[in-house]
């Protein structure tokens, strides 16, 4: 019936590059001919689906390939097939009877690469075709000579659900009937060679196995009723860089655990009764989670993801974290996600190598292979991979809701050189070292996150003096609302780290931010990275012993808080966690027993509480007029004083912060206004840990003058401590 040797031969193989041409429900010479394909099959006939009356019975032709004429003339109808193998029968669906579900304008915007809502048309969609549950596949190679889907319902046999190509995009798609939500799932593809490669996990799915399981699930992405109006339509007046924002640092899979269950971590609901209440008992105003896109090695973090669409299946189900968002918009936090278009694993499941070519990342190893973390480099310059990334922020922005995102290692994205030694990177058209596609990519993907999703932020971690980071995009900059500041936060903590009978030679590490505080909107970070990688935890970067450590901490933590900038902890670090973090455990939560473990938190949720009610302390971040040193330069003493302001006639709050083990009694501090000051914070607290040395709750100004102003107070500066004063005004 004019089907070729060549055709039976390609479709027993499971090589055919159009296997919808000759498989399903085809006319030829003016009859209606059943063509069918199922791989040890006896016998096959083709029923109504209502009736199960025969409507075609299927001569075999070979290995499982059978056809016969149909008694039906209309040139389409519905079957099914009744398949008889080793004396089992059963009714299916023939997957090639369904025609294409993509339209036309969704195969112009692939092709194009300005898909923004790529995951509606790629990926795994649970949807009713023609009459007829099932799942819609969809997914881009274009250099492939044949895509199949495979999975438990068809043995993993990669020749009997072929897919069918679409035109010049490199999409390939097909509808398989009764898969639906849970379902296990991978690509089969043959290179241009025709060549099997690695059965690789979906780009585009919404689910993932359980590691080391490496498949990809059907997950239902539509039907969620989302319960958090009240927080999504105030969170853009919440996010603004003249709002308090103190951000809580946490990796899902070990801030708390489970040790009478094998140790396991908490799930996406443990997590959203456990971890949103603690957030919100301890002041912070946002969570930030380090990656959950699905990633297959634990030691890795979620920082060489290979689900960039799948929230990790080690704490739920995609419909689980959605709960743990609205549960945190039901207490008023935000939650920011780490998010990584910078780079990739080789895993053979994942984007590498996807077609038989460098698809995702670029073919030269000099610009496609990242040094440092043995990863692979996404091609921005290739319109689909940046359309990719793009569609995959503001995926997590508007499915699930996230309120902003992280972008990770930004700087290994804007430098072709980074980490790389001379003559191992290739310079840009204009022989320069910066990465001009990554540059554009990064512009167009916030241009793009703020025009289309209101009230998001985006934060850059980014370690370089690059200008204009979290500058416009029409001015040129690259469009984050905010930029990590590094340089802060390495100054900082090696001046803290010195002797305080060294202090003094150092002390420019504690100004030097000011000189550029205002040229970006920063975040002041004490991240994980700074509890890892054998540099122990913040409290043991701190000089002393015992109760002296603490005390130093106490007075960096009341710093940080008094210093323009929206701040960001990372879990532990609140209750001076005494060792270096591990992944693998859980929190010291048992150090909570120790008063001045305790302590450390109650200094932490009083600085968010003092952070939040002053708008002297967040108003003006970002600009110089809400800052004022009173005292920058007396590095004898290490003593350090600054007003800070906010807009109109906000009680400015004055913050001096004394870094040696001696207290200062009786000292003049300048100030801007005569009145009451009223001493709102004082890190020497017997509350905290301290001696309880301070000002019995504030002083009177006099007019005395003093670091350079006719007004000054009279302060007890106890030793190793920050204080907060609030002028008072009547």
């Amino acid at each position: 019936m004019a089907l070729s040797p060549q055709d039976a031969k390609d479709i027993i193989a499971g090589c055919h590059a159009d296997p919808f041409s000759v498989l399903g429900l085809h006319e030829v010479a003016g009859k209606l001919v059943v063509r069918a394909f199922v791989p040890g099959a006896q016998e096959i006939d083709a029923v109504d689906p209502k009736t199960g009356r025969k409507i075609a019975s299927l001569t075999p032709l070979g290995e499982g390939l059978f056809e016969g004429t149909a008694t039906r003339r209309k040139k389409r109808f519905a079957y099914h097939l009744n398949v008889t193998q080793d004396g089992h029968e059963w009714r299916a669906d023939d997957p090639y009877r369904f025609g294409p579900v993509m339209g036309e304008w969704d195969e112009y915007l692939l092709g194009e690469g300005t898909h923004r809502q790529l995951w509606h048309v790629l990926g795994a969609h649970v949807m009713t075709h023609e009459g007829v549950a099932g799942t819609h596949f969809a997914l881009w190679a274009p250099n492939a000579a044949r895509v199949s889907i495979v999975g438990d319902f068809n043995t993993w046999d990669g020749r009997r659900h072929l897919l069918r190509r679409r035109g010049q995009t490199g999409v390939w798609e097909t509808f398989v009937p009764a898969i639906g939500e849970g379902d296990v799932y991978k690509f089969e593809v043959l290179d241009c060679n025709r060549q099997l490669l690695p059965q690789k996990a979906d780009p585009v799915g919404f689910g993932s196995e359980h590691p080391p399981r490496t498949g990809s699930v059907v997950r239902q992405l539509s039907g969620h009723s989302w319960q958090d109006k009240g927080w999504m339509s105030k969170r853009g007046a919440i996010q603004r860089f003249d709002k308090p924002i103190s951000v809580y640092e946490v990796h899902l899979g070990s801030w708390r655990r489970v040790p009478e269950e094998g140790n396991r971590p908490l799930s996406y609901a443990e997590h959203a009764q456990q971890l949103i209440a603690y957030v919100k008992d301890m002041g912070f105003t946002h969570i930030e989670l380090m990656p959950i896109s699905e990633f297959p090695f634990d030691g890795s973090w979620g920082y060489q993801p290979v689900g960039l669409f799948a929230p990790t299946i080690r704490h739920g189900t995609l419909e689980e974290f959605r709960a743990f968002i609205e549960a945190a918009h039901r207490a008023d936090i935000g939650v920011i996600l780490d998010w990584v278009p910078g780079h990739f694993p080789e895993d053979p499941h994942g984007l590498a190598k996807f077609d038989g070519t460098a698809l995702y990342e670029h073919a030269d190893p000099k610009e496609g292979f990242h040094p440092d973390w043995n990863t692979m480099v996404f091609n921005y310059g290739r319109a689909e991979v940046s359309n990719y990334l793009i569609a995959n922020a503001l995926y997590w922005l508007q499915e699930h809701h996230i309120d902003g995102l992280r972008v990770d290692a930004v700087a290994s994205m804007l430098y072709r050189d980074y980490s790389r030694k001379d003559g191992e990177w290739i310079p840009n058209k204009d022989g320069g070292r910066e990465n001009l596609e990554a540059i554009a990519f990064l512009q167009n993907m916030n241009s793009t996150a703020y025009g289309a999703v209101e009230g998001i932020m985006t934060v850059a971690e980014e370690s370089t003096a690059f200008p204009g980071v979290s500058a416009p995009t029409d001015a040129g900059g690259l469009g984050f609302g905010f930029k990590w500041n590094m340089g802060w936060m390495n100054d900082t903590l090696a001046y803290m780290g010195e002797d305080p009978i060294n202090r003094k030679y150092h002390h420019s590490k504690m100004t030097f931010g000011l000189h550029y505080a205002f040229s970006e909107n920063f975040f002041l970070p004490l991240s994980h990275d700074e509890v890892v990688h054998g540099k122990g935890s913040l409290l043991d970067k701190m000089p002393g012993q015992g109760a002296d450590k603490f005390a130093n901490l106490r007075a960096y933590y009341g710093f940080m808080w008094g210093h323009p900038g929206k701040k960001l902890m990372f879990m532990g670090c609140e209750f001076a966690q005494g060792v270096e973090w591990n992944h693998d455990s859980s929190l010291d939560w048992h150090l909570l027993d120790h008063p001045l473990h305790a302590g450390m938190q109650a200094l932490v949720r009083d600085l968010n509480g003092i952070y939040s009610a002053h708008p002297a302390l967040y108003e003006l971040d970002a600009k110089s007029e809400g800052f004022e040193w009173i005292e920058e330069n007396n590095d004898a003493e290490s003593v350090f004083a600054w007003i800070r302001r906010g807009h109109g006639d906000q009680p400015p709050i004055l913050v001096v912060s004394n870094f040696t083990p001696v207290a200062r009694l009786e000292r003049r501090i300048g100030v801007p206004e005569p009145g009451h000051w009223v001493e709102r914070l004082n890190t020497n607290s017997e509350f905290y840990g301290g001696d309880g040395l301070g000002n019995m709750g504030g002083v009177q100004s006099d007019q005395v003058a003093a670091s350079g102003r006719a007004e000054s107070i009279k302060l007890t500066l106890p030793p190793l401590s920050t204080l907060f004063f609030e002028l008072e005004r009547r």
